[in-house]
């Protein structure tokens, strides 16, 4: 059976790229920009480029906050990439502190490398270190440790409890590069843009839909 999976559209992310990548696993995949249609589906994707503040601001002020919330609460599957792992956490600290989803306790923080050699932002194929545990071995099924995957970002999310990790990537620091919790997954890096790789990882996520 065809999975059917939603992404939403905030105004903060590339949709196409995530389309493109959803129709070649073979899901059905379609934008919302209206949180009360999220419910029908068995599976969700946060994407998201930009800024942190304005980004949870704008979800907040169309009710997706809730909706959202109330979809994680049904047991179903949400994937954020990206801007869209970092709404996951509790706060974040671009250019002021705002208040993200709390789907995850924890902070979205700016590099602060002591590495002057190393370029900001990090950008780029980097390897990433796998747990390994129950929810990250469904993530990264097939995929071996040490891969490298697709990151663009200045900032970084870390959970409170480092057991919802469900990988580690060092550029200068060492930080959380994904996360699967539950029905909660999200990555920093992009699955889309990680060639096949990635696309497993959306094809592990489009199996656990709606199970």
């Amino acid at each position: 059976m065809t999975k059917k999976i939603a992404v939403i559209d905030y105004g903060f992310g590339n949709i196409k790229s995530v389309l493109n990548a959803l129709h070649y696993c073979n899901a059905e995949a379609y934008v919302i920009d209206s949180p009360s249609k999220i419910s029908s589906f068995g599976g969700a994707i946060l994407p998201g480029v930009g800024a942190f503040g304005p980004a949870a601001d704008f979800l907040k002020s169309k009710g997706f906050d809730k909706a959202i919330s109330n979809y994680v609460s049904s047991g179903k599957m949400l994937y954020g990439i990206c801007l869209g792992f970092q709404l996951f956490f509790t706060k974040g600290y671009e250019n002021g502190e705002y208040e993200g989803l709390n789907l995850i306790p924890g902070e979205v923080r700016k590099f602060e490398l002591e590495d002057k050699t190393l370029k900001f932002p990090h950008m780029g194929w980097n390897n990433i270190e796998i747990i390994d545990s129950v929810y990250p071995k469904k993530m990264f099924e097939s995929i071996n440790n040490k891969e490298t995957f697709y990151f663009v970002h200045s900032y970084y999310g870390m959970p409170k409890d480092l057991s919802q990790s469900s990988s580690f990537c060092n550029y200068g620091i060492k930080f959380c590069s994904s996360i699967a919790y539950k029905n909660i997954w999200g990555s920093q890096f992009h699955p889309e843009k990680s060639g096949e790789k990635g696309l497993r990882i959306l094809s592990n996520f489009i199996n656990e839909a709606n199970k």
